[in-house]
């Protein structure tokens, strides 16, 4: 199907009646204004709305710029970040505030290409940043635009297949108007929050008429699921020392997908008795409060199987290193 001209106005004749009030979208007089942008955009990717605004303004207020954020120490920036998940975007985040303030002078870079070196910008966030600060002609394709699309041209195959999304960038990058690019962005990414969903609301879409998967009666079969995939159990053991309302932690090493997050420390010496590994490693005498206390969760890697051991530390030890 071609791309009509008239499909950009329509989005922005929409979005001219259905703005939404967020932080980050402030006056183009704000000389702050693409630190805000380029906050937003790292929280926002995979992550809804609603759940960012909260960790935003926190970000915000403990770190009011790309200087301030540099010059903090990393375990501040993911203790602010906790919760808000895929914690390697708050790493990058951090790095990538680093290399801007040591590399390039303190200013972030307009051209496209530059901005994709910096840690944790790819093309679809490099694409909003200079649509919204830069008013460059780019393309986005997070994940609610590829819903837009996907079902406007009724594309019957999983959208994160390399050939699929290379289609999809060129639809997104034909779709782009001449003017008015920034709005066009924004007016794009919020049809697919708010109209275009997971439940869409297709009689409140003005894009109904012309789109394919609702004309033909299957926006609910589109986008196609991710094809399943059989994800591995992993078995591992943990313990949980605790001591009135204290808990140890520990810090993982880098690498993998907590590393460096912070966690219970994970047991798998099994020839040896779990209080007599924690006297080892921890110098702490424990009790033992419950064992065999089952956990999991689900990774895209793998899932993990956890067993806790509760274990209490004894009053003379009872200072947590």
């Amino acid at each position: 199907m071609h791309l009509s001209p008239t499909l950009s106005k329509k989005i922005l004749a929409w979005y001219d009646n259905s703005k939404r009030n967020l932080p980050w979208r402030v006056s183009k007089k704000s000389p702050k204004k693409l630190y805000y942008r380029i906050l937003s955009e790292f929280m926002l990717q995979q992550t809804q709305v609603t759940t960012v605004i909260d960790y935003y303004n926190r970000f915000m207020k403990k770190f009011p710029s790309i200087k301030t954020l540099a010059h903090a120490d990393e375990e501040e920036v993911m203790q602010l970040w906790s919760g808000l998940g895929y914690y390697r975007r708050a790493r990058f985040l951090h790095e990538g505030a680093q290399m801007i303030m040591q590399e390039m002078g303190g200013h972030f870079p307009s051209d496209f290409d530059i901005m994709m070196k910096i840690p944790g910008i790819g093309r679809s966030t490099a694409g909003a940043i200079a649509a919204f600060s830069f008013n460059q002609k780019k393309a986005i394709l997070d994940g609610n635009v590829k819903r837009v699309l996907a079902r406007y041209f009724l594309i019957n195959q999983w959208t994160g297949l390399p050939k699929i999304e290379k289609k999809l960038w060129g639809d997104a990058e034909s779709l782009l108007p001449h003017k008015n690019i920034a709005i066009y962005t924004q007016a794009l990414m919020d049809l697919g929050a708010t109209v275009c969903n997971k439940k869409p609301l297709c009689d409140a879409c003005p894009l109904n008429k012309t789109c394919l998967a609702f004309q033909r009666n299957k926006v609910h079969l589109v986008p196609v699921p991710r094809p399943l995939k059989k994800i591995p159990t992993e078995s591992t053991h943990m313990v949980l020392i605790k001591h009135h309302d204290e808990v140890l932690l520990i810090k993982r090493p880098q690498g993998g997908i907590w590393g460096g997050l912070w966690s219970l420390p994970q047991y798998e010496n099994k020839s040896m008795p779990a209080k007599v590994w924690v006297k080892k490693y921890f110098g702490l005498e424990t009790s033992l409060i419950q064992k065999d206390l089952k956990a999991s969760t689900t990774f895209i890697q793998y899932k993990p199987d956890i067993t806790n051991i509760v274990l209490e530390a004894k009053p003379e030890h009872a200072k947590l290193p």
